[in-house]
């Protein structure tokens, strides 16, 4: 059996390892693993890196672009790491799992890839100095000098018929999700730390079958651990991040329930960065138009509204088809808005079988 069925069969027992995972926080939180504690403040550069201690993390990079023509694209580039004992190990006896998702998405095609990888061979993982997120030849990798080493960075990846090669520069900070970094999941308390880099502007090369495609626009980095499971009855998520035409931004999500109502939370951003959280019910999300996707029905239009900032808007996929047919599969695209306000953003809803 080849090393990479072994991966695919380790992957398949281990059910916290990914699937609901890396999309709502795991199934089981097993004896050993740490958890998140509120009043812990993020320890920069350090938290960049993985936490081993914990079961899932993930570095994940959504991205907003244009041509000279005016054509909108959009990417995605993450990667997932999860724990089957809380300590990193070597070799062989390794115990960090990996997994990278990569996608792009123009107006009439998504083109989406995964690498799966097993740490403690050089194969893939996150290394601090310098900082890079890596899996095979798809990475994350610092550009900074004598600054955060996520304030400027490369980002490569490819699959079949795609390939990009992006250069990120943050304008704004760093800005901590849920109180202070401290990110609450569901009414029984489970919880990430979270924190993201939204500020990015971008500039670099798309490669299609048609051709190559320069490209500038926004991104956004989300940096998220745990070890906590979503509650029982919890089945997945609807997550948003939006840039405004004005400079701020927003993070929500919505977490969905078959017992009760839906979990909600976000975070209003600044143009300069100062945050403000949103705690459970100060966030409606409301889906307006389905799609069929897949062979299954999945809201691709919604409303969503924020009241207390005078938030009322109604999102428009660039593609609605935009799925992610990986091993774990859920809808990852860029989006447009309108209404209260305007602009651009990314959406991602998991749990629609």
């Amino acid at each position: 059996m080849s090393a990479k069925w072994l991966l695919c069969l380790a992957l398949l027992i281990t059910p916290p390892a990914f699937g609901q995972g890396f999309a709502g926080l795991g199934t089981e939180a097993d004896d050993g693993f740490a958890v998140p504690e509120k009043g812990v403040p993020f320890d920069f550069p350090a938290d960049h890196g993985p936490h081993p201690a914990y079961r899932i993390e993930w570095w994940y990079v959504t991205a907003n672009l244009q041509d000279a023509a005016g054509n909108d694209y959009g990417i995605q580039w993450t990667l997932f790491r999860s724990a089957l004992k809380p300590e990193a190990g070597r070799g062989w006896s390794a115990n960090q799992l990996w997994m990278g998702h990569a996608g792009l998405t123009t107006a009439e095609t998504h083109y989406h890839a995964e690498r799966l990888g097993r740490g403690g061979f050089g194969q893939a993982g996150v290394t601090l100095d310098p900082f890079e997120a890596f899996i095979d030849d798809w990475s994350m990798r610092s550009l900074a000098v004598d600054a955060d080493p996520l304030s400027a960075v490369q980002l490569t990846a490819k699959g079949e018929g795609f390939s990009y090669d992006l250069a990120l520069t943050a304008d704004g900070p760093l800005v901590p999700q849920g109180i202070e970094g401290y990110s609450v999941k569901s009414p029984l308390g489970q919880a990430s730390y979270y924190y993201s880099q939204p500020f990015y502007q971008v500039a670099g090369t798309l490669r299609l079958p048609e051709g190559d495609v320069e490209v500038t626009g926004q991104a956004w980095l989300d940096r998220e651990w745990s070890s906590q499971p979503l509650s029982e009855d919890q089945t997945g998520w609807d997550w948003f991040s939006l840039h405004f035409e004005d400079g701020s931004k927003m993070m929500g999500f919505a977490l969905r329930s078959d017992a009760s109502a839906e979990f909600t939370s976000a975070t209003w951003i600044e143009p300069d960065g100062a945050a403000t959280p949103y705690t459970d019910g100060a966030l409606r999300v409301t889906p307006l138009e389905w799609a069929e996707v897949e062979g299954r029905q999945v809201p691709v239009e919604w409303r969503i509204e924020l009241p207390v900032r005078g938030i009322d808007i109604q999102t428009t996929p660039l593609n609605p088809q935009s799925w992610m047919g990986t091993s774990f599969p859920y809808w990852e695209g860029p989006i447009s808005f309108s209404g209260s306000h305007t602009g651009r953003g990314y959406l991602e809803m998991t749990g629609y079988e």
